[in-house]
């Protein structure tokens, strides 16, 4: 391909913020840009000439919001399985070495550049279905993210307020508290938050190192008064009938665990931040899914360990009362055990690390949306002007944070099934599309394998929405949300130019350059449906004869072929022949007016002349036309090229000029 390329269509409309700008705005819009994942905080994508990290730091990354979930997560299994907790983890951790580990290997394989699930269900749906389909996911992740942040800022303020040295004015504070620290948050990410791999491997470190201590003495404690495990067996015994009987019970209620696989999808987030080989490629990055995979074995390895040992440890030291609501233990259990085997003074020490653990988990889930967002919506056009720059967007997630907090009074047990939801669909989703991945490629043992598994967390997620609906009900005004202003946005930002780039092959640009020798080139828009001779010379003749084009001028066909009228940018290819004795210049794009005006505009550029394009009126309704553009990408093509040109070049004089006839 030779030719010109022209940079993004969008923009001269969408400068950065001027000097006559308020400041107050331009401070809002600092860094508008169409770049998407740009955003800063640990799972930006870095600059192409940033090596990565190795794998074991990467781990951290994502480890501040899976292995923080330690904070709450022994005292929510207590709640949910009683006695039986550590049957019901040993279920948790079989689904999650067995079931979510596959899954995120293949789906870091599949999406080698941080895009997730989301991006494999994006190829395999196409047209609307996948863009409604995506828009739906993103749903269920913004309540993941959300709650992964009011859930553990919610337990950060269980700690400080449960803290033996707290001030006696900060008891009951836990709503004010948590509110301060997602304020904290907002107020970071505002300011500019750097990519922070060395704080995430010093609160891991810090955090992990703490816990093994705790269950080190907790383990010692049970080993020194083996009573305390007949105790605890003789109660399970009284409770359930048989081992079979505690079996079913374990099965029945570790759905309510499902939180305990929270990290799954920041793993591959982060993906292009590891360190592959030297002779990875973009196409082909192998060193860095292969680190990766190591990266989520190691993890998950980790946690099942963490997740086992608290379970066991806070079941037999921890009376079932000091769980419920209002307890000690509630949403702190292995804090209480700290304080209660090792002083004060560690405990104070656990607390601090839990909470800053807990509030950079808020951290890396408050980027993980910053990224997200910004990679699908503006893509597809769905999404206002605004959500490009990174503050706008801070400030609607810290609103939403604040309401989900009032909304649950920062409870930890109330918001652990909208918490769970979130994660159980995006881990379902995982599942599926990394069954039809392998499927497509004829690995019929593995599909089975992974339709096993998609079936295990569709029947979870089920359960914990029957259980729980607050999640669902919280995803869905995501989702409601999400779509009214995605479509909405979308009907909106109809009528830009909405070319990525324009280009044209060695025939295109000898056809331009050689018509351009006569004057102003004359287009004539023609739909590629006509393929003879005779019907191209009616087509020329009767434009020639209504719109009056110059005796003697050179024409030249431009034909536009609609390829996913769902998509709303793209690269535009000008290809050029000659055929039936014209000639013809064919692009295909997403929709026919806006299209036929990015090729205009570039035509204008090229050849320092403005072009004339002659249409055809379309026969029909004009709001039958209209439905057809938004959907299909047709419609009246005329009058919609001419807007497009309109809002593209505010000069008259130098707007390519419509004919109609």
């Amino acid at each position: 391909m030779t030719g010109t390329q022209v940079e993004s269509a969008d923009t001269p409309d969408h400068p950065e913020p001027s000097v006559s700008t308020p400041r107050w705005r331009a401070w809002l819009l600092e860094g508008l840009s169409e770049q998407s994942a740009r955003h800063p905080g640990p799972h930006a994508t870095p600059d192409a000439e940033h090596r990565g990290h190795k794998w074991w730091r990467v781990m951290c990354l994502t480890g501040v919001d899976y292995f923080s979930t330690l904070g709450y997560q022994p005292g929510i299994a207590a709640l949910a399985a009683g006695l039986l907790s550590p049957l019901a983890t040993l279920v948790l951790i079989a689904l999650t070495l067995l079931g979510a580990l596959p899954v995120y290997r293949r789906v870091a394989h599949e999406s080698p550049h941080g895009e997730g699930s989301i991006a494999m269900l994006e190829r395999l749906l196409p047209w609307w279905s996948g863009k409604i389909f995506v828009l739906v996911l993103l749903g269920f992740a913004a309540t993941d993210f959300l709650i992964t942040i009011t859930l553990s800022a919610a337990d950060a303020s269980a700690h400080v307020v449960e803290n033996p040295f707290a001030p006696h004015w900060m008891h009951g504070g836990n709503t004010w508290i948590t509110l301060v620290l997602v304020a904290a948050l907002g107020a970071v990410f505002l300011k500019g938050f750097k990519e922070a791999i060395g704080i995430a491997v010093a609160l891991v470190a810090t955090y992990l190192t703490l816990n093994v201590v705790v269950l080190a003495v907790a383990a010692w404690e049970v080993l020194s008064h083996p009573v305390r495990i007949g105790d605890w067996t003789d109660a399970m015994t009284a409770e359930h009938s048989s081992p079979l009987a505690m079996i079913a019970v374990a099965l029945l209620v570790f759905p309510k665990l499902a939180l305990g696989m929270s990290g799954f999808e920041t793993g591959v987030a982060v993906m292009p931040q590891v360190e592959g080989d030297p002779t990875d490629t973009y196409a082909k990055p192998t060193g860095r899914i292969r680190e990766t995979r190591r990266l989520l074995t190691t993890a998950a390895v980790i946690m099942s360990g963490f997740l086992l040992l608290s379970s066991l440890a806070t079941t037999i030291l921890i009376p079932q009362d000091a769980f419920k609501s209002g307890g000690p233990a509630n949403g702190r259990a292995l804090a209480y055990l700290a304080h209660e085997h090792l002083g004060e003074a560690f405990g104070t020490v656990y607390d601090i690390s839990t909470i800053a653990i807990l509030w950079f988990a808020g951290a890396s889930a408050l980027a993980g949306l910053l990224n997200l967002v910004p990679r699908y919506l503006p893509r597809y056009g769905m999404a206002p002007e605004w959500t490009r720059a990174v503050r706008p967007l801070v400030l609607v997630f810290m609103a939403a944070a604040v309401l989900i907090t009032l909304w649950f009074n920062a409870n930890v047990d109330d918001q652990s099934g909208a918490y769970a939801t979130g994660v159980l669909v995006l881990m379902f989703s995982a599942s599926f599309a990394s069954t039809v991945a392998v499927h497509r490629k004829g690995r019929r043992a593995a599909a089975l394998g992974f339709g096993v598994i998609t079936a295990v967390f569709g029947y979870t997620l089920v359960a914990n929405v029957i259980e729980r609906p607050d999640g669902i009900k919280i995803a869905l005004i995501f989702i409601l949300a999400i779509l009214i202003t995605s479509f909405a946005s979308r009907v909106h930002r109809a009528f830009e130019l909405r070319a990525a780039a324009v280009t044209f092959d060695d025939a295109a640009a000898r056809f331009i350059d050689e018509a351009a020798a006569s004057g102003p080139l004359q287009l004539i828009a023609n739909e590629p449906q006509e393929h003879s001779t005779t019907a191209y010379r009616a087509k020329e003749y009767n434009q020639r004869e209504h719109t009056h084009i110059p005796d003697g001028r050179p024409v030249l066909f431009l034909e536009v072929f609609v390829t996913d009228s769902s998509d709303f940018t793209a690269d535009l290819a000008v290809h050029g022949d000659e055929k039936h004795g014209v000639r013809r210049l064919r692009v295909g794009g997403a929709t026919v007016p806006n299209t036929i005006a990015a090729v205009l505009m570039q035509l204008r550029d090229r050849t320092g002349q403005v072009p004339n394009a002659y249409f055809n009126w379309t026969e029909g309704n004009p709001l039958s036309h209209l439905v057809r553009f938004l959907v299909f990408g047709e419609g009246e093509v005329a009058p919609v090229t001419r807007e497009v040109l309109r809002r593209a070049e505010p000069d008259p004089d130098r707007r390519p000029r419509v004919h109609v006839g």
